[in-house]
């Protein structure tokens, strides 16, 4: 079934034009290369003979200093670095290349020394097997940094991982690749400058938690994963943003997607998703906030989405999506509905744009928020009227619009929205501090403080009065 729903955004794409092909081409699903096996003599590391020498389950303790050459663990062991010991790569391929099961590296910095080859995958580490354990590791100049194949029970912890400087994201791999394993644990890591932050393909029933992802192309790559728990992550300055594809029963608490400007960025997008749950997220400073399409029982709970150009697109006329309890503030459009209908629920939102009064004093606006807008269908099907969207002739094509309804569009309404912004205290601030659960009130008023800012320093008026 996935693979026909694939296949089937593919055609369409195909005849979506240059761009979109594109596109497509990049989140296209990625086909392992071939696996590298024990480096030759010259190019191994000089730990390799006290390596050989281990027994099963032991214990190596590598003293401070520089290693130069390639790591090939063919045994259960841990290896611990003791004052972070430099691993130095031959340049040719993986610096340490892991073909047994229960093994642990913690402590080490690894250079991959802008080399390797792509085909094969050439990692700061490569593993293809079960309950490897990479914890606390400085990886830099390789082509992926850590690469997970068919390794199921890995775990990767507080990890800082950055890219090759200065190289285009098609010639350089992933912070962290994870292809078709389970029960995986991702923790505490940061990266930077690669393609793309956290690459996630087959990969289910894992823990992606605290993990920092910027200055990337995707922030998240994922598709075919299910049943993965997202907490408390950042996603930040990714030329696309993040996208998550064919995949069922995910959730997402208390993460931030921001500052997602490129061409077409999105700050989180759903294609071909089922059952998805949303929660205590900000979505802030985006192309495009939130893009939902082929999907189904998508539910956005308790978020912020903020300052950005389009806070929701929608493709699905019957996909049974909730948005409720949310805070919409300061984007200049709150909807882009590319469909002549949708089931999509809007309850109970709070809604900058949103000029109606309380006069019942019951928390909520007195009449319905209407978020469809002929001059929104303008806007994106031309990219051109943005720079109107503050114009006289908005306004104009508003007010026509109120008083022809022969104009409107499909109707989309929030029955009954917030008169102000709900307190949201799991909501993660903007800062670049950790993200995670704040003081009662504390996050809204700084994600709301934020939002503020963005519309003044826009000059902007609410965008429209229903």
């Amino acid at each position: 079934m996935r693979i026909a729903m694939a296949a089937a955004s593919g055609l369409l794409l195909l005849f979506a034009g240059p761009a979109a092909r594109v596109d497509a081409q990049e989140m296209a699903p990625m086909v392992p290369g071939a696996l590298e096996g024990r480096p030759p003599a010259a190019e191994q590391s000089p730990l390799q003979a006290r390596l050989d020498d281990a027994a099963s389950g032991a214990t190596i303790e590598i003293e401070p200093g520089v290693y130069t050459g390639d790591l090939f663990v063919d045994r259960p062991v841990r290896l611990v670095g003791r004052g972070r010991p430099l691993l130095v790569g031959s340049g040719r391929g993986s610096v340490v290349r892991v073909r047994a099961d229960d093994v642990t590296l913690e402590g080490f910095a690894l250079d991959g020394r802008r080399g390797g080859d792509l085909a094969r995958d050439s990692a700061g580490v490569h593993t293809a097997s079960r309950n490897t354990v990479l914890r606390d590791l400085e990886i830099q100049d390789a082509l992926f940094g850590v690469y997970l194949r068919e390794a199921p029970g890995a775990v990767v912890e507080r990890c800082r991982i950055r890219g090759i400087p200065g190289r285009d994201p098609g010639e350089k791999g992933s912070g962290i690749h994870a292809y078709n394993l389970e029960g995986f644990r991702f923790e505490g890591n940061e990266v930077v400058d690669v393609r793309d932050g956290l690459y996630l393909q087959n990969a289910s029933k894992g823990v992606i938690r605290g993990n920092v992802a910027r200055d990337v192309r995707y922030g998240l790559h994922y598709m075919f994963s299910d049943d993965n728990l997202f907490e408390d992550n950042t996603f930040e300055n990714g030329a696309a943003g993040t996208a998550i594809m064919y995949s069922e029963r995910l959730v997402f608490r208390r993460n931030r997607f921001l500052r997602n400007r490129g061409f077409a960025s999105v700050g989180l997008l759903f294609q071909g998703c089922d059952d998805v749950l949303a929660e205590a997220n900000l979505v802030a400073d985006n192309a495009r906030g939130v893009f939902i399409e082929g999907s189904h029982r998508i539910t956005l709970r308790g978020n912020v989405i903020a300052a950005s150009d389009v806070a929701v697109v929608l493709y699905d006329p019957s996909g049974g999506h909730r948005f409720e309890g949310n805070s919409f503030v300061g984007n200049m459009s709150p909807l882009d509905l590319v469909a002549r209908q949708t089931d999509t629920v809007f309850a109970g939102n709070y809604w900058s744009g949103n000029g109606e009064p309380d006069l019942d004093g019951d928390g909520r606006s007195d009449r319905p928020y209407r978020l469809t807008s002929v001059f929104d269908h303008f806007r994106g099907n031309l990219t051109a009227a943005d720079i109107l969207s503050d114009s006289f002739a908005a306004v104009a094509i508003g007010a026509a619009e109120r008083a022809f309804p022969v104009l409107r569009l499909v109707p989309v309404e929030d029955a009954s929205p917030l008169a102000r912004p709900p307190l949201l205290p799991g909501v993660p601030g903007p800062d670049t501090g950790a993200a995670g659960p704040r003081p009662l009130g504390v996050a809204a008023s700084l994600v709301l403080g934020l939002a503020g800012a963005a519309v003044l320093a826009r000059g902007r008026r609410p965008s429209r009065t229903p």
